[in-house]
């Protein structure tokens, strides 16, 4: 058995076949419509939970190209030595530009 592909009309279609609307889940859940309308465009972390919850699958298999999330590269620790000898280099700078400034 091949696993479902889920998009946003199957997402709907199967909420609506539960007798469940975006709005009404919205309600359930304390948060605006605006939360689950957006689901479609952008991560909403907790729209995207309470759809998974209620539909019974997984998050990550209704929105499979978020999840895992993601962290940042540029801020991962393997680029840690480059933002160290960068950051060394504003303070040489910093000191060079301070030492010009009294000799003037």
């Amino acid at each position: 058995m091949t696993k479902k592909t889920w998009d946003q009309h199957s997402i709907k279609g199967e909420l609506h076949r539960r007798g469940m609307t975006l709005t009404a889940l919205a309600e359930l859940h304390d948060m605006t419509p605006g939360h689950f309308s957006h689901v479609w465009k952008r991560p909403v972390r907790k729209a995207e939970q309470a759809i998974a919850d209620f539909l019974g699958v997984a998050v990550e298999e209704l929105f499979p190209a978020r999840y895992p999330i993601r962290r940042s590269r540029i801020l991962s620790s393997s680029n840690e030595a480059l933002l160290k000898s960068q950051k060394a280099g504003s303070q040489a700078d910093k000191a060079g530009a301070s030492t010009d400034r009294r000799a003037a």
